[in-house]
């Protein structure tokens, strides 16, 4: 942590602060939950520039497999950022908090939450460009109103402090980017908030948008923590198990195809140990395979195909 009073530090600086401190309070909530199993952390640098500190958690009472991952990393803009990626410019900067939860419960929710910030420079090292981006999505095997509606309730009520038409905007947007579109839109699972490329704009300046996204990184231990404590020892079968790897291999094709963060890391050269972390432990891909209609399983996939507004 700093030493640097907040008020002389540069806005990368309080970010990066913020976002490790993030990470150990998250890290020792989970750890106190699971009871069990602690979060073991490899610092890694990357050749071109940065690092970052990749927590990993398996085999415990409550997590099979998660991780809370920080990393600040920067070097040149490539040709292939350039192609690929639409980014022009000299030099980059991106500072950020990754984490992905994996339960052995059936009836607990994988969650998903990344909160960044993105730098872009010309050749004198001048910023060109910022941005923030970031969200929280739940990812359950089974529909439990009540937790859908604690989970939405909660990033509502954090939209509703800055801007009354944030939770809406940013709900849809979750929405329509948590989709496995080459399986006829289906959502990989009920969402939350999702929002990127946020730049400073009148009224909603740098520090605006810095404290929107911290206030976000604040409620996710308020959003999901009630949730696993309700549901972690509900008794389960190994039918609910299956259910449950069939899900997460859904999971894993959006992750794989779709998701922007993975495809960036991929382009990046980023460390590909942290970036496909968030994979689950097993996974099922069984041919074809449809719940029994009607069946709970069957609640679960038809509140994936359509959006709900569950505050």
């Amino acid at each position: 942590m700093s030493t640097t009073p907040i008020a002389l530090q540069t806005l990368k600086e309080q970010w990066m602060n913020y976002i490790h401190d993030l990470q150990d309070r998250i890290c020792n909530a989970l750890e106190t939950i699971d009871g069990q199993a602690t979060f073991q952390e490899d610092k890694w640098e990357r050749a071109e520039g940065g690092g970052g500190r990749t927590r990993v958690i398996s085999g415990g009472n409550v997590f099979e497999k998660g991780g809370v991952n920080t990393s600040v990393v920067f070097g040149p803009v490539t040709d292939l950022m350039r192609t690929q990626l639409k980014i022009n410019g000299d030099n980059w900067f991106a500072c950020g908090l990754s984490l992905v939860l994996h339960p052995n419960n059936p009836f607990v929710p994988t969650v998903h939450c990344n909160y960044r910030m993105f730098e872009l420079y010309n050749e004198k090292q001048e910023v060109i460009d910022r941005w923030f981006g970031g969200g929280t999505d739940l990812t359950p095997y089974y529909i439990f109103e009540e937790d859908a509606m604690h989970f939405h309730g909660t990033y509502k009520e954090v939209c509703d402090r800055f801007d009354g038409s944030f939770f809406q905007k940013f709900k849809k947007e979750c929405d329509n980017y948590f989709v496995n579109k080459h399986r006829n839109h289906e959502r990989r699972g009920i969402g939350g908030i999702f929002y990127d490329y946020q730049r400073p704009a009148a009224g909603q300046d740098e520090d605006y948008w810095m404290n929107f996204g911290k206030a976000c990184g604040n409620a996710f231990l308020t959003a999901y923590l009630p949730i696993v404590e309700k549901r972690k020892d509900l008794p389960f079968t190994p039918e609910n198990k299956y259910w449950q790897e069939i899900r997460r291999g859904r999971y894993t094709e959006f992750n794989l195809v779709h998701d922007r963060g993975t495809i960036f890391g991929l382009k990046t050269n980023g460390r590909i140990e942290s970036i496909l972390m968030s994979l689950p432990p097993t996974v099922r891909f069984d041919y074809n395979y449809q719940p029994v209609p009607g069946s709970e399983e069957d609640k679960l996939l038809q509140a994936c195909l359509q959006p709900k507004d569950w505050v």
